[in-house]
């Protein structure tokens, strides 16, 4: 009898088919800078390239990739690039894409201890390592009360913090009954949109949200916060959850943590940090000052998919008590019921976030910091907040721009003084012209521009470039007036 065609990828054809890709990665990494850092193509302009029905028969693994090549590259905005200063940073090297292939090829689902014991042990393990790399308090190891979890995003971090305040400011009875009305929590005007989005979810409601006033930095004011929860409480509403932020996304504003801290410890409320990029920092001991009082938050995150190298998505999480998270978060059906589980000796993660399935995302982390070690990476972070402090000096030493915002890592908030005509042309045409990308925020209710230094490979003259080209545009606005 003739043999069934199985359709499946052979080894060797894996293998050869492995190779052409990690050459195809390590080739356009080295010609990044070639390409238009924005995409500039047009809505719909990809799908019209792409056939309109898919293939009845399987087609050659080359023309997979020169499709990739041809088609999909075009439409990459490419955060890889060393001249992208937008947003913040989602960066990736070397190590932490092998990593994430091995992931990918051992094909793993951790929701349980006992669905791969490495992926569990693995994740604890380097949590706690990074808790002494960062510096952060002992009762974020998983060897004392708390303990620590890869996230996939700062987002999910923050809504399963907030769902752990609110079930231990409700006994958690929320959690049986759903939310009374009562329930009220804090954030800056400046904190990011997830808190937004968490509140949404967790039943709080955003008119539950209370968005506390900032001083001229831009950072959370305690004396405001804590009238706030004074008014709350006399009004017969029940306070449970603060967020602090070290790093705002629109000027990298520093909320002071240890006063936030005390207040919330005064009002036994559950206070979260939420150091998504400049968490990283903290990696070098100069920079630690940035989150005074990290002692007394209930919950910490910061990702390492933003400026530690390792490719998104990987956000490290970590609770002072555990026993709350899980008890705010723990379902057992009977199909999940295992020997390890019962026995107590072994962490379940899926007891510590949303989902139920997880990727083995710890590799990838374990392969940075092992190939770069601490020295390695102290030292690009030193090298990036160096290079946007010398922008920060060029923009104070032209008449033309001025700062919007203190500068104390990688963030340069800047404007031109010509007005938020002027700062929009800026930064269309530079985006238009693909030499560099850059974003925006609004601070004072003024268009302000942001130029983040944390990709992976930005060097001095990329910065340089980047500073010529703003001068550029604005030496033909200004011909223009």
């Amino acid at each position: 009898m003739p043999e069934e065609k199985s359709f499946h990828m052979t080894p060797d054809e894996f293998r050869r088919h492995g190779h052409a890709v990690v050459d195809w990665i390590a080739d356009y990494h080295s010609r990044v800078e070639s390409f238009p850092v924005l995409s500039q193509v047009k809505p719909g302009q990809i799908r019209a390239s792409l056939p309109a029905n898919p293939p009845a028969k399987g087609e050659a693994f080359d023309a997979l990739i020169k499709d990739v090549e041809t088609l999909i590259l075009p439409g990459v905005t490419h955060w890889q690039s060393p001249n992208f200063f937008a947003y913040f940073p989602g960066n990736a090297s070397g190590p932490g894409i092998l990593g994430d292939l091995l992931s990918s090829g051992l094909g793993v689902q951790g929701m349980l201890w006992s669905t791969s014991p490495a992926c569990t042990e693995l994740e604890t393990h380097v949590l706690d390592w990074l808790v002494s790399m960062l510096g952060l308090p002992g009762k974020f190891l998983s060897s004392s009360s708390g303990g620590g979890v890869i996230q996939d995003t700062a987002s999910s971090a923050a809504l399963c913090a907030l769902l752990a305040g609110r079930e231990r400011a409700t006994q958690y009875t929320s959690n049986k009954k759903g939310c009374d009305g009562r329930l009220v929590a804090y954030a800056s005007t400046q904190t990011h949109s997830s808190l937004e989005k968490a509140a949404m979810i967790a039943g709080i409601g955003v008119e539950n949200l209370r968005l506390i006033e900032v001083d001229e930095t831009f950072a959370m004011r305690p004396d405001a916060l804590a009238r706030q929860i004074d008014a709350d409480k006399l009004a017969g509403l029940a306070p449970c959850f603060v967020c602090a932020t070290v790093g705002t996304t629109s000027s990298n504003a520093m909320d002071p943590v240890n006063e936030i801290g005390e207040i919330c410890r005064q009002y036994k409320v559950w206070l979260h940090v939420d150091a998504s990029m400049s968490g990283t920092a903290a990696l070098c001991p100069e920079f630690r000052h940035l989150q005074d009082g990290i002692e007394l938050a209930d919950s910490y995150n910061f990702n390492p998919h933003k400026w530690m190298f390792t490719n998104f998505d990987c956000n490290c999480f970590w609770v002072a008590d555990r026993k709350v998270l899980i008890q705010t978060l723990s379902i057992l059906p009977e199909y999940l019921r295992n020997q390890a589980t019962e026995s107590g000796a072994v962490i379940d993660y899926r007891d510590w976030h949303i989902q139920l399935g997880r990727r083995f995302r710890s590799l990838k982390l374990w392969f940075v910091i092992r190939h770069y070690g601490v020295e390695g990476l102290q030292h690009h972070i030193r090298q990036h907040v160096k290079l946007a402090q010398q922008f920060a000096e060029w923009v104070r030493n032209d008449a033309r721009f001025e700062l919007a915002a203190p500068v104390p890592l990688n963030l340069v908030c800047f404007r031109h003084k010509g007005g938020d005509e002027a700062n929009q042309t800026i930064m269309e045409r530079l985006n238009g012209s693909g030499d560099l990308f850059l974003t925006h925020t609004k601070l004072n209710g003024k268009l302000t521009l942001r130029l983040c230094v944390g990709q992976t490979n930005t060097q001095e003259r990329h910065v340089e470039k980047a500073w010529r080209r703003i001068r550029e545009e604005a030496e033909k606005i200004n011909a223009a007036v």
